[in-house]
């Protein structure tokens, strides 16, 4: 990222992203460029060259419908369009002494490491999905992270599927310890989509004529699920899903292998499931542990205005960053709007009451339910404060299927009142 104001000096800087969950490969520049304009010059650093769309993968799946024609947005046209530099790399390494970064090009096998310096630096890297952590998930378990894996429980779904127990849940979260003065601590790392492949199953086994609701088992390894929703709204969740038929399990602690025929815990008895869909730990990147921005698990620590404390150069938001806590998409864009003020601030192009507005941590999320229905969850009382609204029905539906469609159709772009536009009408439609 090349820095520059009037005729002042100039620096060499770049920033990369890598691995990213929804959006931060692309809003995250985007934002940068917004607020920093021409002052700066942008290079992303990403393995790949398109954007994968996570939050509508399990909506694909149970609607029989192959998610890697929908979920992927190409990257290349949206960053030609802001003036950015794109690298297709494997990030390596990172060294905050001498500002470089330590990357395999991946476009072609066989490419030698590179190294690139910068004076700024924006980690967005994402989390590892340990996945491999798991014994047994890759002959028995299921999940919907990627499209990949979406195509492997759709086939399983329409074509191997008998009709037995289905068994849904999360294993442990293992967060750091260095921003619990910031964030609270989660035992699981995003519930979200648990309760909502849960819903969606239950409607998917009446539609198929397989029995129902009363099949299906979430788990979760907290006392809670979904627990940094608020315990109003999980309260008022459960008791829906009760009458409904689920059953639930809590206090898992955590998964401790996947069997042909149910799943093991560290905490209670086995859970009996022909299909298990697992949620697995998210951690950092192998590259990532152990630097001097890191924290002992090796997410980046920051305050909360994104910037890490010992290397004021060095910034991290998303699923990298250590107060990005639970790891969930909302998070991310916020993140990405406070590290592009401070950016904008060390320029000259923003003053310093507006860009030092730290990050607010509320869990927005809008989940499919099926039957062309969801649920809308709008919080922050995890953090403190006293907003808690949960609602279900047709509208969050629409919204959610809509707001991918703005985000394709405006490559990334989705305008500042979209968010704010769409938690007014889902509260307002959705009273009762």
């Amino acid at each position: 990222m090349q820095l520059s104001k009037g005729g002042g000096p100039s620096w060499q800087n770049h920033t990369f992203w890598y691995l990213v969950q929804i959006s931060q490969v692309l809003v995250l520049p985007q934002k940068v460029r917004e607020m920093a304009g021409d002052a700066v010059n942008i290079t992303v650093i990403d393995r790949k060259t398109y954007l994968l769309f996570v939050p509508n993968i399990p909506m694909e799946v149970f609607e029989n419908r192959n998610p890697l024609y929908s979920m992927h947005m190409p990257l290349i046209p949206a960053m030609k369009e802001d003036h950015m530099d794109f690298i297709q790399g494997d990030v390596q390494g990172i060294d905050v002494e001498t500002q470089t970064v330590e990357f395999l090009p991946v476009e072609r096998l066989g490419a030698a490491v590179n190294r690139i310096h910068y004076d700024y630096l924006i980690i967005a890297v994402g989390a590892r999905l340990a996945y491999d952590k798991i014994e047994g998930f890759h002959e028995y378990g299921h999940t919907v992270s990627d499209t990949y894996y979406g195509n492997r429980l759709r086939h399983y779904l329409y074509h191997e599927y008998k009709g037995g127990p289905v068994a849904i849940g999360s294993a442990r979260f293992h967060q750091g310890t260095k921003t619990r003065d910031l964030v609270p601590t989660a035992e699981a790392a995003c519930e979200g989509p648990p309760v909502e492949v849960m819903l969606t199953m239950g409607n998917w086994l009446q539609s198929r004529n397989l029995g129902g609701p009363d099949k299906v088992t979430v788990f979760t390894p907290a006392e809670w699920i979904a627990e940094d929703a608020g315990q109003g709204i999980v309260h008022a969740l459960l008791a829906k899903a009760g009458t409904m038929g689920f059953h639930y399990r809590n206090n898992t602690h955590d998964i401790t292998r996947i069997t042909k025929d149910g799943i093991e815990f560290a905490n209670g008895p086995s859970l009996d499931a022909e299909l298990k869909i697992i949620f697995p730990d998210w951690v950092p990147h192998a590259f990532m542990k152990d630097l001097p921005i890191s924290d002992d698990v090796g997410f980046v620590i920051t305050d909360m205005t994104m910037r890490n404390p010992k290397y004021p150069n060095v910034f991290a938001c998303g699923d990298a960053a250590a107060v990005t806590v639970p790891k969930l998409g909302i998070l991310a864009h916020m993140g990405a709007e406070v590290a592009a003020r401070q950016i904008a601030k060390d320029v000259g192009l923003m003053n310093k009451e507006l860009a030092d507005q730290p990050m607010k941590p509320i869990v927005d999320c809008i989940g499919d339910m099926g039957n062309n229905k969801a649920f809308y969850i709008s919080s922050n009382t995890w953090y403190g404060g006293n907003r808690e609204v949960f609602r279900m029905g047709h509208v969050p539906y629409l919204l959610k299927v809509q707001y991918k469609e703005m985000f394709f159709r405006t490559k990334g772009k989705v305008p500042d009142w979209g968010i704010p536009v769409a938690d007014f009408l889902t509260e307002m439609l959705t009273k009762g």
